[in-house]
């Protein structure tokens, strides 16, 4: 007997011995014996509903071997059919043990017995009265029952659909022909069957369907279990469908940004554009083109990153989010899509100008004018008065967290040595210190300019050795201030990777580093980071894309 030790009452092969012996409960004896146990059965259907809905539908079956025998058994007794939900619970079962993507024959056979059974399920308690007559007019035309069933089915899923669409096309009529009742009755019935290929066409159409109510008139057991079934990839829907789905049922869109936000700090993240691209699978950057959904998304983000008090995964997450959109966004012919500002109007304008330029929009020569203006700008309303509570300081902190693609390149221009280099170094101070009480933020640019001064220094210097950079590293080692060593290590890792005599030594130093001090993650995102800029943006330094690989291969391993 097949039994899952979680669920011990799992009888299988007692109530397959039931089944057997009520047959289609055709006689007296058998119909009273059903009546006895339906409450017995209907809590064991429950139970076999609640184990099969975390399981895969060929695990389950090679766990349950009994499973098919009883289910397809007790869909065609009428008294069982009858009671209460069980209809609704042989359904559920029946779409758990579904397979979305069929393997081989048999799971294709599996599956056709299965769209026959849900057809005869919904027609035979919804949409026929006698089944007995139903039956003896479908011998008469020679069709066999599943094909008679898979047929009534489409052409039910067609009615509907025409009726909706006709309905939603009446504009301002609001007594149209489809009462929001009835199009919520019509969502409880597909609820089961989101997975029957059968009936996409509807539940597209549901999805889409508005119908003038104030109030969302499809049932949210429908919406949720649309949403799940998406997400898993048993079903596969257009983008404005999945898009409609997640404006109208908030739940659904806050499942599918925590479902990103898991798939994606689970993976090691050797490259951004595997990140990039499990992003945009997602559909979640081409849903945020409705700033609705992108401040909700950017909202369940920003918490991410509280809780897990800012760890270089989550933010470099927000980071390729936010270049994947603004990608979508810039790629979009759509006629009348929104202005990006549209996406942060809470903040000062001119900053979000500045910041959503991508630095491929802007010649290189004119990086450092264009990072001098954001930090001047930045600075400027840091230290307004105004700006008094914390929120408001984190606020802003975030919009630039967003964009830390220009922070990378500050470091990596202050270490080319033509700029003045106080803006900058005020830029990465304030990202990596925000708040200034007690003077931290003061005290970090003193800090972050001996380091750059000392660097700046060793630049002209073709041949180095790991102890011309102790005094940086000393530094790094022995700090007390906790973001003040992420900030040094910035600098002194985009030293390492663009300055001629700095490269020579690189590994050696950045191993060094990894070893010594508690920055491997963020040493190992910098680097992953810059990859990916250098690639994305079209940049011609072989030399430096020879070294990030290299370093990629070895710290991912220790990290």
């Amino acid at each position: 007997m097949a039994q899952d030790t979680t669920v011990p009452k799992l009888n299988f092969e007692y109530w397959l011995d039931k089944a057997i012996k009520w047959g289609q409960a055709t006689t007296l004896e058998s119909q009273k014996d059903v009546c006895f146990h339906l409450p017995q059965l209907q809590e064991f259907l429950h139970q076999v509903y609640e184990t099969l809905k975390h399981m895969d539908s060929v695990l389950a079956i090679q766990q349950f071997p009994l499973i098919g025998q009883l289910l397809g058994r007790l869909c065609w007794n009428p008294f069982v059919v009858g009671y209460d939900e069980s209809q609704k619970t042989l359904m559920w079962c029946l779409c758990c043990l579904y397979s979305s993507e069929p393997q081989n024959p048999v799971e294709l056979k599996a599956n056709s017995w299965i769209r026959s059974l849900l057809c005869h399920l919904l027609s035979s308690s919804k949409w026929e009265s006698n089944e007995a007559e139903t039956s003896t007019f479908i011998s008469t035309l020679g069709y066999t029952s599943s094909d008679y069933y898979c047929q009534l089915i489409k052409n039910m899923v067609f009615s509907l659909v025409t009726e909706l669409r006709e309905n939603q096309f009446n504009g301002l009529n609001i007594q149209g022909r489809v009462s929001a009742s009835r199009v919520h009755a019509m969502s409880l019935i597909c609820h089961p069957l989101v997975t029957l290929p059968d009936l996409m066409p509807l539940l597209e159409t549901l999805l889409l369907y508005h119908g003038g109510a104030s109030k969302e008139i499809l049932s949210s057991e429908f919406l949720e279990a649309v949403n799940e079934a998406f997400l898993k990839k048993k079903i596969s829907l257009p983008e404005p469908t999945v898009f409609s789905l997640w404006l109208r049922h908030l739940p659904s869109l806050e499942k599918a940004t925590l479902c990103l936000l898991d798939q994606l700090v689970s993976i090691q993240m050797n490259s951004l554009k595997e990140v990039a691209c499990v992003i945009k699978d997602s559909l979640l950057p081409q849903a945020a083109s409705h700033p609705a959904i992108f401040r909700i998304v950017n909202e369940i983000f920003k918490n991410a990153l509280l809780e897990t008090d800012g760890t270089p995964e989550v933010m470099t997450i927000i980071q390729v989010f936010t270049q994947v959109f603004l990608q979508d966004h810039q790629n979009e012919n759509k006629q009348h899509k929104f202005p990006l500002k549209a996406y942060f109007p809470y903040h000062h304008q001119p900053l979000v100008t500045a910041l959503l330029r991508r630095p491929f929009e802007v010649p290189a020569t004119h990086w450092s004018q264009h990072l001098k203006h954001i930090s001047d700008m930045l600075k400027a309303l840091v230290e307004d008065k105004n700006i008094s509570s914390l929120a408001d300081l984190f606020e802003i902190w975030f919009l630039v967290a967003h964009f830390g693609e220009w922070l990378d390149i500050a470091a990596e221009e202050l270490l080319k040595g033509a700029v003045e280099p106080d803006a900058l170094l005020w830029l990465l101070a304030f990202y990596y210190c925000p708040q200034n009480e007690n003077q931290q933020r003061t005290q970090t640019m003193v800090e972050a300019q001996a380091v750059y001064s000392h660097l700046m220094m060793l630049c002209s210097c073709t041949v180095l050795s790991v102890k011309d950079l102790e005094a940086a590293v000393y530094s790094i080692m022995n700090t007390g201030q906790y973001h003040n060593q992420y900030l040094v290590t910035h600098l002194l890792t985009n030293f390492l990777l663009f300055s001629s005599g700095g490269h020579m030594i690189a590994q050696e130093c950045i191993y060094h580093i990894t070893e010594t001090t508690a920055t491997s993650k963020e040493v190992c995102s910098l680097l992953i980071r810059t990859a990916y800029r250098i690639n994305h943006n079209g940049e011609k330094n072989q030399r430096a894309v020879k070294l990030l690989n290299e370093l990629l291969q070895k710290l991912t391993l220790k990290v």
